[in-house]
């Protein structure tokens, strides 16, 4: 009985593998433990299911820990030589971080699996990064790099728009709730200024991620009401120019030009030339470009020019009241 009491002991997660804890999970961290139809290798044709996750459990219990003078020499061999079976054994023998880590953050409503897979990588991560000679072991820095890509997947996947885009709002998406509980539990009433001092971020932010994390996307597709047809698609207001506003764009457009071929009728050949090429082609010509044509300077061109125009305004207005409307 005590040697069965001794292997299990063994099994437990080293407590030195986390760090303080940045979450308060809603429920108690589950243990690392294997049940009995767990142990050794997952039997996929069991009477009783097994999940993918104990399967995954059971597989990681097939590495063990690692002595820290084995460790130093993975690394030795990983760093000198670029050895990948050091680099695997490492990792392999770590990965009860990424299980324990995850299982903090179950109560946000994500796949634990997920959850594992994106500590993994914080893993592999953690490999390239360590410096041995720093006297830590490799399970107590990885942990945070399991931790950090663990919180980076979660604000990617929380809502279809990102909703952490600075380092202010990564902040309160992952502090922001856990303030407030910690605020309510000392006695105090977690009001903006107060969450912005606490958290060292501006009132403004606080508000905006307090609705954002408030409020959930909504699905154009879904139907407006149990006895309706129709979508909230349907009900959206059209982004395009209202029709009776275009036909009066139209007319407008059609009245000006009218206008403006009377008013060039009445121009002589030099300053038609100007309102062609100057003010209505797409190409213009500079000022210097007609003044040398017409042998006048550039201030006498910009002149013309001037007149010109304020010749087609007095022109126009006579007829048309919303001459402000158009666009030439």
């Amino acid at each position: 009985m005590a040697k069965r009491h001794e292997k299990r002991k063994e099994k437990v997660l080293e407590p030195e593998v986390l760090g303080p804890s940045n979450e308060v999970p809603d429920e108690p961290m589950p243990a690392l433990e294997l049940s009995s139809s767990e142990e050794g290798k997952a039997d996929t044709t069991a009477v009783v299911p097994v999940t993918a996750l104990q399967q995954y459990l059971a597989e990681i219990r097939r590495h063990p820990y690692l002595s820290k003078e084995e460790e130093l020499r993975l690394f030795e061999e990983y760093r000198t030589y670029g050895s990948r079976d050091a680099a695997v054994k490492l990792i392999m023998a770590n990965l009860r971080v990424s299980v324990a880590i995850a299982a903090e953050y179950l109560h946000t409503g994500a796949d634990h699996m997920d959850l594992i897979q994106e500590g993994n990588v914080g893993l592999m991560q953690a490999i390239k990064k360590f410096d041995p000679s720093k006297n830590v072991r490799f399970h107590a820095y990885a942990a945070w790099w399991s931790r950090a890509y663990i919180l980076r997947y979660l604000l990617n996947t929380y809502r279809l728009v990102k909703i952490g885009t600075t380092q202010d709002q990564r902040k309160l998406f992952y502090n922001l709730k856990k303030e407030k509980s910690k605020l309510e539990r000392e006695g105090f009433s977690p009001d903006t200024k107060l969450l912005a001092d606490r958290l060292h971020v501006r009132e403004r932010d606080v508000v905006e991620m307090d609705q954002r994390l408030g409020n959930w996307e909504l699905s154009l597709d879904q139907p407006i009401g149990e006895n309706q047809d129709g979508s909230l698609m349907d009900i959206l207001p059209s982004q395009q120019v209202p029709a009776d506003e275009q036909l009066a764009t139209e007319q407008l457009q059609t009245l000006f030009r009218a206008k403006l071929a009377e008013l060039v009728k009445t121009l002589d050949e030099r300053d038609e030339d100007i309102l062609r090429n100057r003010l209505l082609s797409e190409t213009p010509l500079t000022l210097d470009d007609l003044g040398a044509k017409y042998g006048i300077t550039k201030e006498r061109t910009r002149q013309l020019e001037a007149r010109i125009i304020k010749r087609l305004r007095d022109h126009i207005k006579k007829d048309v009241k919303d001459f402000d409307r158009l666009r030439t």
